[in-house]
C-alpha cells in the first residue's frame, strides 16, 4: 500500500519510521518532510495547510492511507475533505479536532462531563480579563484559546506579568486569531505526565505513558516550549494512577463523546497534572504529541498500519496492541534562542557517528549535500534499554557526538526517574 504522511517534525519522522516497518507498506510519501524523513520516504513539496493540493496529490498517486501529523490541518477540516472524496485518512474530523483547536471548548467539555480540570474563565475582551487578574491567585495561567504551536500559555507570577501577557496575546495579537479569546485558569502544581490514546469513537485504548519536559532549561526553568525531552514509561504513572485515569478521565471522555455526538477517530493526547495521587487534565491534543511520539512509538511492537485501520473501521476493540518492556528516553537538541528567535541553516555534523541511539529529525533540511538546521527543535536523540538510567546514558552519549552552532539541550531529562 501507498501512504502519505503530512508534517515535517520529529513526530512525523517517528511515524514514517514506524509505518515503514510494516510489511504491507510499499511506498511512503511525506509532505513536506525533513532531511531525516527523506532517507526513508519521498518528500513532497506541499505545505501542511494546503488541503486542496494535498487532496489532489493523494488522488493522483492513489494513496491508500493518509496520516495527519500536526494539529493545524485537523482543525481546518482535512479529514472531512478527504472523506468527502472517499479517501482513507487517519485523524479526527473538524468537530472533534475542536477539542484542541479551542481551549474554551475543551474546558467546557471537561466540566460538562465531570473530567477533573483546573477552574477557569474565558474572555473575549482584554479589559475584562485585566479586571480579573488574580481571580485564582498567583501564579496565574493565561492561555490563548486557539492554536499557537504550543507557545500560547503564560504562567504569570504577578499582576504586571499578567497584564503584559494579556496585552501580548489579546491586543498585540502575537498568536494571531488564536488570541481573540483567552482563558484564565487557576495554577495547579504537581508533576506532568502525558497519556496518548487510540480512539475509534466507541473504544479508547491508552498507549504506554510518557513524561514530557516543557520548560526550555534545566530544573524546569525558562519559557514553555513544544517539549525538550521525554521518557517512557513515566515513573509516576503507577497502577493506582492508571486505574484513576480510567475511571475519572478515559471513561467519562468516551461517554462524553457519545453524549455530544462526536464521532472521534484518531489520537487523543491527554496532558495530566498529578499531585498527591490526585489528577487534573491540563489539555487535550487531538494528534500524537511531540516529542512523546518518539519514545512511545519506539516501544510499539504491533504493526501501526493495522492499528490505524482498526480505528478507521471502528474495530479497535478487537485489535491486539503489544509494547516492548524496554524503556525509552528522548533528548531534544534545539537551536540557540528557541523558543524565541533563532537562526537556521547551521551545518549539523556527527550524525554518521551515531551507533546506539535512534535519531529523529525535527527542524532539518538537506542543503548542498549537507544536513542543516531548519527549525527551533532540530533533532530528537532516543536511547532504548532495560532501564531508564541505561537509556539515558545511551541518549546523552550520542548527544555529545552531534555538533551544530548554537546547539542547546536540557541535561536533566529523565533525572526524576532516577530519584
Amino acid at each position: 500500500m501507498k501512504i502519505l504522511v503530512i508534517g515535517s517534525g520529529g513526530r512525523e519522522h517517528a511515524l514514517v519510521w514506524k509505518l515503514s516497518q510494516s510489511p504491507r507498506v510499499e511506498k511512503i510519501y511525506c509532505a513536506p518532510g525533513n532531511a531525516g524523513i527523506g532517507n526513508m520516504a519521498e518528500l513532497v513539496n506541499i505545505k501542511v495547510g494546503d488541503i486542496e493540493l494535498l487532496l489532489a496529490f493523494a488522488i493522483e498517486k492513489k494513496i491508500d492511507l493518509t496520516v495527519v501529523g500536526p494539529e493545524g490541518p485537523l482543525v481546518d477540516g482535512i479529514v472531512d475533505r478527504f472523506e468527502e472524496e472517499g479517501l482513507k485518512i487517519f485523524g479526527p474530523n473538524k468537530s472533534c479536532a475542536k477539542l484542541e483547536g479551542s481551549k474554551a471548548f475543551a474546558k467546557d467539555f471537561m466540566i460538562r462531563h465531570n473530567i477533573p480540570t483546573a477552574k477557569y474563565k474565558e474572555y473575549t475582551k482584554a479589559e475584562e480579563a485585566i479586571k480579573d487578574i488574580g481571580i485564582y491567585g498567583f501564579p496565574m495561567v493565561i492561555k490563548a484559546d486557539g492554536l499557537a504551536a504550543g507557545k500560547g500559555v503564560v504562567i504569570a507570577q504577578n499582576e504586571n506579568e499578567a497584564k503584559e501577557a494579556l496585552n501580548i496575546i489579546m491586543q498585540n495579537k502575537k498568536f494571531g486569531d488564536a488570541g481573540s479569546k483567552v482563558i484564565i485558569e487557576e495554577f495547579i502544581e504537581g508533576i506532568e505526565a502525558s497519556m496518548l490514546c487510540f480512539v475509534d469513537g466507541e473504544t479508547i485504548v491508552p498507549m504506554v505513558s510518557a513524561q514530557d519536559y516543557k520548560k526550555a532549561f534545566d530544573g524546569d526553568e525558562g519559557p514553555n516550549t513544544g517539549g525538550m525531552g521525554t521518557y517512557s514509561p513515566s515513573i509516576i504513572y503507577t497502577d493506582k494512577i492508571k486505574e484513576k485515569v480510567y475511571n475519572e478521565i478515559l471513561n467519562p471522555f468516551i461517554s462524553g463523546l457519545k453524549t455530544d455526538g462526536l464521532n472521534f477517530k484518531g489520537i487523543i493526547f491527554i496532558g495530566l497534572m498529578i499531585k498527591d495521587k490526585e489528577l487534573k487534565v491540563l489539555e487535550f491534543n487531538t494528534r500524537f504529541g511531540d516529542p512523546e511520539t518518539q519514545v512511545v512509538l519506539s516501544r510499539l511492537e504491533t504493526d501501526l498500519v493495522e492499528i490505524f485501520e482498526s480505528i478507521i473501521e471502528g474495530k479497535l476493540k478487537q485489535q491486539e496492541i503489544k509494547w516492548s518492556d524496554k524503556k525509552a528516553l528522548c533528548v531534544v537538541l534545539a537551536s540557540q534562542g528557541y523558543p524565541e528567535k533563532y537562526e537556521k541553516s547551521k551545518i549539523i555534523t556527527g550524525l554518521e557517528d551515531i551507533k546506539e541511539a535512534i535519531i529523529f529529525h525535527a527542524g532539518t533540511k538537506a542543503l548542498d549535500g549537507k544536513v542543516v538546521t531548519n527549525g527551533g527543535r532540530v533533532l530528537g536523540v532516543v536511547g532504548m534499554a532495560k532501564t531508564i538510567e541505561a537509556a539515558r546514558d545511551i541518549a546523552y552519549r550520542e548527544v555529545h557526538k552531534i555538533k551544530f552552532d548554537g546547539k542547546q539541550y536540557r541535561k536533566d531529562i529523565g533525572k526524576i526517574a532516577l530519584g
